[in-house]
């Protein structure tokens, strides 16, 4: 017998509070068997306290899509230089529910509700982001100048 994942309210409730117990105040919870699969499919909670810098895939097989379960999400998307260029308001049961974000483009997203979680899916396997895909004009995570500009980033939903 093949063993299949549901995905309950029970397993998005569960990452969601280890979300909320987090110190990143963000959690995923893999369906991938290991960072070197081919594709990776998970659950990603994050809450309004959590800073996810800009940053892009320059791989061209790195694409990722975003399906919102719950709550309510803001997709930020910059010019090379740090503009701010398109802003979606991403919700299950708003006008946009998810989107596919091509390899190359920068972005950010923000939680502008507790309890969200969308379902994530791209391509393995698991590299981290390098300096070509991060950018000056954002702080890092865990930066001085990070919850600042979690602020501003927020703020563009107000």
């Amino acid at each position: 017998m093949i063993n299949v994942r549901l995905i309950s309210r029970q397993l998005v409730d569960r990452v969601s509070d280890a979300a909320q117990a987090s110190p990143r105040q963000r959690k995923n919870l893999n369906f991938h068997q290991s960072d070197d699969a081919a594709c990776h499919r998970l659950l990603n909670a994050i809450e309004p306290e959590t800073y996810i810098p800009p940053h892009c895939h320059r791989d061209p097989a790195k694409g990722e899509s975003i399906v919102m379960l719950r709550g309510k999400v803001g997709l930020l998307v910059f010019s090379e230089g740090g503009e701010l260029t398109q802003k979606f308001v991403l919700q299950p049961l708003g006008e946009t529910l998810g989107v596919d974000i091509p390899p190359g483009v920068i972005h950010s997203l923000v939680a502008l509700e507790k309890n969200s979680v969308f379902f994530e899916s791209k391509a393995g396997p698991y590299v981290p982001l390098t300096e070509y895909e991060r950018f000056p004009w954002a702080p890092n995570e865990g930066a001085d100048t990070a919850h600042e500009y979690l602020i501003w980033m927020t703020r563009q939903f107000a």
